[in-house]
């Protein structure tokens, strides 16, 4: 069972939307977070974003990442 992602980032934010792509090309889904909705959040991942999570491990793919990133991200 492919485990629920993360996808923390903001609007607007050019390198989230090569995120998405990249993540659309690896053919994943995320749960999109907006970083700006929470202090927390921001103060966490402000300068780091985009950000994509795994919610049952809790581990962390930070930007830049490719498709293939991705695929070993999840194995």
């Amino acid at each position: 069972m492919m485990p629920v992602l993360i996808l923390y980032g903001t609007s607007c934010c050019h390198l989230c939307e090569q995120a998405e792509a990249v993540l659309r090309e690896a053919g994943v889904a995320a749960q999109h977070i907006d970083i700006a909705d929470d202090d927390g959040l921001l103060e966490r991942y402000g300068v780091r974003i985009p950000v994509l999570r795994r919610s049952d491990t809790g581990a962390e793919l930070g930007w830049p990442f490719d498709a293939a990133d991705v695929i070993r991200f999840l194995k």
